[in-house]
């Protein structure tokens, strides 16, 4: 078990005679009694940390267990600024003595998953959580592998739910310490839905889908999503937004209420800046309920793909206020971001310029790499930026790159895919895809491209329903994924919904044109196909039949055919 004194340095800065007293305080009273009483043996102290051995893993856990809820009733009556919370991390692993020392890989990895640990909290390994799992009553939240110093494999890290609040203790997924450790990312606390029903028992509906959608918006690298204990405890409390906001230290609060009403039941969930207490962005959801588990899980992924969304829109309103002497790696991605979402070739420029920028202010942010790569993949969409052949290896490099720092980036996986389905390497788009799907199945991004899969892999009735779904989860970028649901239908026949599709389109390229003029063809609509044809050939006067196949990917031949043929009932040239 190893043990850290959390903001040590400030702590000492502040007041060193105070700091140490009290610490030596909590060792007398508190840790050292209560490492002997499990059976531990402290084998180093150094500073404000200890390194301790057990003979059980159960008792070792317990005994960190007790000194955090410990360290919590001794905090409670202490300014907040003068309060001494640990870092507690716990591996089961073989270890070297040297004297009453301990060294070797066991230790190390202890060490490294405690400073992975929130404050006051605590964090085990896999082979800790393997012996502990069916012994003790404790909720254990899979926080993923992160790759630690000096040790080969990637170490599986477990956080350990416990029965106190720590104002400042914030749940952070392992990858997003380690990549942008200077970086502040958004944080936002779920607050408990308030049961609005007058009906008791429907208090566990409401507290479910608050569980539901922590545990899922954690799934998103690029939010902190403050813990469960912290967010719980402020259940009824009658606070301001503001108020909890500055105790959580949170920078978002997502707050919701749940009325049921005979067969029906209503839902609101509503995004308030937790600095000001504005409110961001609101939506009601009535549902009939007659399977209420499935409501909750519909809810909870309908909620959950909106929220980052506005986060996204937020952060990048606030990030143009900023001053330029301000920007981390993370403000410059969002920078980046706003001038990709532009889509031109001047700002592609600029995006670029920036993401460089970022990755050169922290080379071990793979998110920065991601984007860099997205970012050359519609400069090869925009025909700017450099030859293709450069662009497209300059891509490769970026997302490898992204990849290798960190083999979850949600966005390396899904450029992959992207790639997959560019080349018409099938087994690569359903590999990248599926492992970007299993990261995050609650990102509208990843729902889309799961409808663009299926249909170049030849089902679009399926890829019509998650296309479908990605427009319900997210229904501002529902503009922006068209062309696919618009490519979807006219896959299966549906010509009169493609068309439908094709409408929404914000900018209307030669190719939505032509495969426009294709519906129009195949509904007997020969001078409204006629019209298309005329605008495709004025947006791109070099437009062919032959030049627009080259670039159509699919799986089965059989979908390429009738694809080439619905255009060849047209008047485009040959």
């Amino acid at each position: 078990m190893a043990m850290d004194v959390a903001s040590y340095s400030r702590l000492v800065g502040e007041d060193e005679e105070g700091t140490l007293k009290a610490l030596r305080s909590h060792r007398e009273i508190l840790t050292d009694p209560l490492i002997a009483e499990f059976g531990g043996r402290i084998a180093n102290t150094a500073g404000d940390s200890i390194l301790a051995e057990f003979p059980s893993a159960v008792e070792s856990v317990r005994c960190a267990v007790a000194i955090q809820e410990g360290m919590a009733n001794r905090n409670r009556d202490i300014a907040e600024n003068r309060q001494i919370w640990f870092r507690i991390g716990v591996n089961v692993g073989d270890v070297v003595p040297e004297g009453n020392d301990l060294l070797g890989d066991g230790v190390n990895v202890a060490a490294r998953i405690e400073a992975l640990a929130p404050v006051g909290g605590v964090c085990i390994s896999r082979s800790a959580r393997d012996q502990v799992r069916d012994r003790l009553e404790l909720r254990l939240n899979d926080l993923g592998e992160v790759e630690v110093k000096n040790i080969a494999r990637p170490v599986r890290v477990f956080g350990v739910g416990l029965s106190f609040t720590v104002a400042v203790n914030e749940v952070v997924a392992p990858k997003q310490r380690r990549q942008a450790p200077d970086s502040v990312y958004p944080s936002i606390a779920v607050l408990p839905f308030k049961n609005l029903s007058g009906d008791p028992e429907q208090e566990y509906f409401a507290d479910g889908i608050f569980e539901d959608i922590i545990t899922e918006l954690s799934r998103f690298p690029d939010i902190i999503v403050i813990a469960r204990p912290s967010a719980f405890s402020h259940k009824g409390s009658g606070k301001t937004p503001e108020e909890i906001g500055h105790k959580l230290g949170a920078r978002y609060l997502l707050e919701g209420s749940v009325r049921k009403g005979g067969d029906k039941v209503r839902i609101a969930a509503q995004l308030v800046d937790g600095l000001t207490g504005v409110r961001i962005w609101a939506e009601r959801y009535d549902r009939e309920l007659a399977d209420i588990f499935k409501v909750q899980d519909e809810i909870t992924q309908t909620v959950v793909a909106n929220v980052p969304t506005q986060i996204a829109i937020a952060e990048l309103k606030m990030v143009k206020r900023k001053p330029p002497r301000e920007m981390s790696a993370y403000d410059l991605v969002l920078r980046g971001k706003r001038h990709h979402h532009k889509y031109t070739p001047e700002d592609n420029a600029e995006a670029l310029r920036l993401l460089d920028a970022a990755i050169e202010s922290d080379p071990e942010y793979a998110s920065a790499d991601a984007w860099k790569a997205c970012t050359l993949g519609q400069a090869l969409g925009l025909g700017c930026g450099g030859a293709p052949g450069e662009l497209i290896e300059r891509n490769l490099e970026a997302v490898h790159h992204g990849l290798s720092l960190d083999e979850n980036d949600i966005e390396c996986h899904r450029i992959l895919a992207e790639f997959g389905m560019y080349y018409g390497d099938w087994d690569d788009a359903e590999l990248h895809h599926t492992k970007a799907f299993q990261l995050n199945p609650n990102d509208p991004r990843i729902i889309a491209q799961r409808g663009e899969l299926f249909t170049k892999l030849g089902n679009p009735e399926d890829a019509l329903v998650w296309l479908h779904k990605a427009d319900i989860c997210d229904p501002l970028s529902a503009s922006g994924r068209a062309h696919l649901l618009a490519r979807a239908n006219l896959s299966t026949g549906n010509y009169e919904d493609a068309l439908k599709a094709y409408k929404q389109i914000p900018k209307q390229r030669a190719d939505y044109q032509a495969e426009m003029a294709a519906c129009h063809s195949m509904l007997g609509q020969t001078e409204q196909s006629d019209a298309c044809v005329e605008r495709t050939l004025f947006t791109d006067p070099e437009f062919s039949v032959e030049s627009y196949m080259a670039r159509q990917k699919f799986k089965q031949a059989v979908d390429l055919d009738r694809w080439r043929d619905s255009l060849l009932a047209t008047t485009l040239p040959r």
